[in-house]
C-alpha cells in the first residue's frame, strides 16, 4: 500500500516542488481503502472511500482491460449492472462488456472527466460472448461504434438489444444520467414507443459512439457526495437535440491547455480525500 506521506515526499522532491497532482496520487493506489464505503465530492472532483472491486466476470457481464485496475466503485454499480445485463440478455445480448468504473480510491482518471467517485460506469455497445474471454482477449478487444460515418444516425451494428439496455438503465431508480452520442439519442427519439419518460435521463454528449456512460445517483447514506441536478424537463428530443447536429457541435474547436483532471491537486478535492489516500 502506498501511503499519502510517501507519495507527497516523492512528488515534492521534483525540481519545481509543485503541489503533487491528484491524478498521480490516486493512480498509484492499487487497492480500495479499509474504510466504510462513501463516495466523496463531485463526479468530476472527488474520490471514494471503501470502494469494492466490481466482478471481472458475472453471469451478465465481463469487465475488460483489467490491467487498468479501474473496476472499482460503489456496490450499487453491481446492482445496476445486474439489472441492465438481464434486460440486454432478454433482448438477445449474451453478456455486456464493462469498461471503466473507477480507480481503487477514485480520484482523477486518465481519459475521463468524471469517474472519480465510483458512481460512473462505461458499458460497451459491442456485445460480449457467452463464454468468458481470457485476460489476454480482454486486453486486445476493440470497441464497436454504432454511429454512422456522417454522425447523423446509427449504423448497421445498432440493434434492439442496445435500445433495451439503455431503457433498462434509464428506468433504474439508482441511475441519474446516461450519456450517449447524439445520433443514438436521435434514434431513440424516433423509435422508442410511448410512454417513455425514461428518455429524459438519456443525454447527448460528445464521443460515446462505442459505449454508453451510466451515472448513478448519490446514495442516500452518503452526505459527502455531491449530487448532480435533475436533467432538464421533457424527453430531450426535437429542438433540444437539434444543436448537436450543427457544425458547432459536430466540429468543435480544439481544446487548448491541459484538461482539468490533469492539473487537479488535493486542494481541488474534498478534504476527506486526503484520509482516503492515507488509509490502509
Amino acid at each position: 500500500m502506498i501511503r499519502l506521506a510517501t507519495l507527497l515526499i516523492l512528488a515534492l522532491g521534483a525540481p519545481a516542488a509543485a503541489a503533487p497532482l491528484a491524478i498521480t496520487l490516486f493512480g498509484a493506489q492499487t487497492e480500495g481503502s479499509a474504510q466504510p464505503t462513501a463516495p466523496l465530492g463531485a463526479y468530476a472532483a472527488g474520490c471514494i472511500a471503501g470502494a469494492v472491486r466490481i466482478d471481472e466476470t458475472a453471469p451478465g457481464w465481463q469487465a475488460i482491460r483489467l490491467s487498468r485496475n479501474r473496476n472499482w466503485g460503489h456496490p450499487s454499480i453491481k446492482e445496476v449492472l445486474t439489472r441492465v445485463s438481464a434486460a440486454a440478455q432478454a433482448a438477445g445480448t449474451p453478456r455486456l462488456l464493462v469498461g471503466d468504473v473507477g480507480q481503487p480510491r477514485g480520484g482523477p482518471v486518465p481519459g475521463h472527466a468524471s469517474h472519480q467517485t465510483g458512481l460512473d460506469v462505461d458499458i460497451w455497445f459491442r456485445p460480449g460472448p457467452r463464454i468468458p474471454l481470457s485476460v489476454q482477449e480482454r486486453e486486445g478487444l476493440s470497441a464497436w461504434s454504432v454511429v454512422s460515418a456522417d454522425r447523423q444516425d446509427v449504423n448497421e451494428r445498432w440493434t434492439e438489444a442496445h435500445a433495451a439496455a439503455l431503457e433498462a438503465a434509464a428506468e433504474d431508480p439508482q441511475v441519474s444520467r446516461i450519456f450517449v452520442n447524439a445520433a443514438i439519442k436521435r434514434r431513440l427519439c424516433r423509435t422508442a414507443p410511448a410512454p417513455r419518460p425514461w428518455l429524459r435521463k438519456v443525454r447527448a454528449w460528445w464521443g460515446h459512439d462505442s459505449h454508453f456512460h451510466v451515472r448513478l445517483n448519490c446514495p442516500a447514506d452518503a452526505p459527502g457526495c455531491t449530487p448532480q441536478g435533475p436533467p432538464p424537463p421533457g424527453e430531450g428530443c426535437g429542438a433540444a437535440l437539434d444543436w448537436w447536429f450543427t457544425d458547432e457541435a459536430l466540429n468543435p474547436a480544439p481544446a487548448t491547455g491541459p484538461r482539468r483532471r490533469d492539473v487537479m491537486t488535493l486542494a481541488d478535492l474534498p478534504t476527506a480525500c486526503r484520509a482516503v489516500l492515507d488509509a490502509d
